[in-house]
């Protein structure tokens, strides 16, 4: 492996902090958390960001309603989504905020590369921009409501707005982009929103604002403090803040950036596929090998919003289901990339289905026929047969499919190959009946029960990403040692003679509270 595919740079969007933390950021992260841990299984030096966005209008008011100063409002608030991370699991190497003095360093720095390449000048900007989005917009894009006011497409109230202003000249940059698109097929994904990207360049690009002068909660333009970076630039720069920038001879920048992957919520796309590589190529900056935007989680069916009262926090998922149930089901239940439903009904059927009853039951069985059988002790296999060899050959297999689709970000194909294998190793336990050899042949019983236990350590080893505290139990019961859980690991097998504790359940059935009440 070279020292460039030795090296993997994960990020989530950096979080707008006018409100508190909700499960579309935990999904967000969680995916991005996924990727990190399965990199560093896999022999690979990672660096995971995430953080919080601070500057800009919207946080101003939203201090200001808060009755608080900026800055006090936005510790409290970031500190909100430092507790998710810790509520959730997450294994992030950085929390980078945008009021930090490294990001204002880096934002000033950006500026004037973009300055002096001449891609900057300042001008009067005259046209509509949506607050809650701290977004401009051409009028073709906008609706009214009934009562005449405009309306983004993301439902937020655009107002008119007039001001000097400085400009990036991202009309320059139109076909470069395009070309760039052309030559890199896998930049943006999914499919779908490559095409949409795609198809919005060709229309043609506006010069952008890129300072506002009617409030001053941002970090000042160098050289022209009346006016404040406008907050997408500002928040943009915070992947390269975060390993070093300005200083791009710094170990951390040549190993880390470009960025292997920008993970994004589809809304904000076209500021990580259109704009922001704008902004590096005029800086003269490498540009992230990938930025995806996936779909939106739905309840029941219905968008998630405050005005509906439908917002489900992760914490209150977490406490009713249990962490690793809750990562498990959002990167099985829905396609990454696609807009999906999640539901109390669905989330039952994966916890009592796939986890309970297939990985759950085929742990428990295999260790305590075990226990039972074997003196609490690995049995030494005897000669294999093909079924045996077929099975631990599919459970090691498994990993390249695992690897080749989390790279694209399909997290739910590569949990359904790993429940494939899942499967088979239950039709091998009923097809073995090692609880019949017990009486006729006892050394074909500890071959089969051997086969079934590396099996169940094969496949902890690779889901250990997605549910690691529940894996971490599981191999416990198998007594692998810490520095044998890697995927480098994966062809090993396990010690007979071994001695294993006495098995628990890893993942208990969901009871509905009122069938636990009828039955205490």
């Amino acid at each position: 492996m070279t020292r460039d595919q030795n090296r993997y740079y994960v990020t989530t969007p950096i979080y707008y902090v006018n409100d508190v933390p909700h499960i579309g950021h935990a999904y967000t992260t969680l995916a991005c958390d996924v990727l990190a841990r399965f990199m560093r299984l896999d022999g690979r030096r990672v660096h995971f960001l995430t953080g919080t966005d601070e500057h800009g209008q919207k946080v101003e008011k939203s201090a200001h309603k808060a009755g608080m100063e900026p800055q006090k409002f936005t510790d409290e608030v970031s500190e909100n989504f430092r507790a998710l991370a810790r509520q959730m699991n997450y294994s992030n190497d950085d929390f980078i905020r945008t009021t930090e003095a490294r990001h204002k360093k880096a934002v000033q720095a950006i500026w004037k590369a973009l300055t002096e390449s001449g891609d900057i000048y300042l001008g009067s900007y005259a046209g509509w921009y949506a607050v809650r989005d701290e977004a401009f917009y051409n009028e073709d894009e906008l609706s009214r409501d009934e009562e005449g006011r405009m309306i983004a497409p993301s439902g937020a109230e655009a107002e008119w707005l007039e001001e000097p202003s400085y400009f990036f000249r991202l009309s320059r940059w139109q076909e470069p982009l395009l070309k760039f698109y052309e030559e890199n097929p896998d930049f943006i994904g999914p499919e779908g929103r490559r095409n949409e990207v795609i198809s919005f360049v060709r229309g043609g690009l506006r010069d952008l604002s890129v300072s506002r002068t009617t409030f001053n909660w941002g970090i000042p333009v160098p050289d022209d403090p009346d006016h404040v970076v406008y907050v997408w630039l500002d928040a943009l720069t915070n992947y390269i803040t975060a390993v070093g920038y300005p200083n791009t001879d710094s170990e951390n920048f040549s190993t880390f950036w470009p960025a292997d992957v920008h993970m994004v919520g589809k809304d904000i796309l076209r500021f990580h596929a259109v704009y922001w590589p704008a902004f590096l190529m005029a800086a003269n900056l490498p540009l992230p090998r990938r930025v995806y935007a996936h779909g939106w989680l739905m309840n029941r069916g219905e968008k998630m919003s405050k005005s509906l009262g439908n917002v489900l926090r992760p914490q209150d998922l977490v406490e009713n289901y249990g962490l690793d149930q809750v990562r498990y089901y959002l990167l099985r239940e829905v396609p990454f990339g696609s807009d999906g439903y999640i539901s109390h009904e669905s989330m039952v059927a994966r916890i009592n289905g796939d986890l309970a009853n297939d990985l759950g039951n085929l742990a428990q069985r295999v260790l305590s026929m075990i226990y039972k059988n074997c003196d609490a002790t690995v049995p030494a296999p005897a000669e294999y047969h093909s079924a045996d060899r077929i099975l631990l050959d599919k459970a090691a297999g498994v990993l390249e499919s695992v690897r080749r689709e989390f790279a694209q970000q399909t997290f739910h194909r590569g949990l359904e190959a790993i429940w494939q294998i899942v499967g088979d190793a239950n039709r091998y336990v009923d097809e073995q009946a090692p609880w019949i050899l017990r009486k006729s042949d006892r050394e074909r019983m500890g071959t089969v029960l051997y086969v079934l236990a590396d099996t169940v350590r094969r496949l902890a080893l690779i889901i250990q990403p997605v549910m690691p505290h529940a894996m971490e139990r599981l191999l416990d019961q198998l007594n692998v040692s810490g520095e044998q859980r890697s995927f480098a690991y994966i062809e090993a097998s396990l010690q007979p003679g071994e001695v294993l504790p006495k098995p628990e359940g890893i993942f208990p059935r969901y009871i509905e509270p009122e069938e636990s009440q009828e039955t205490s």
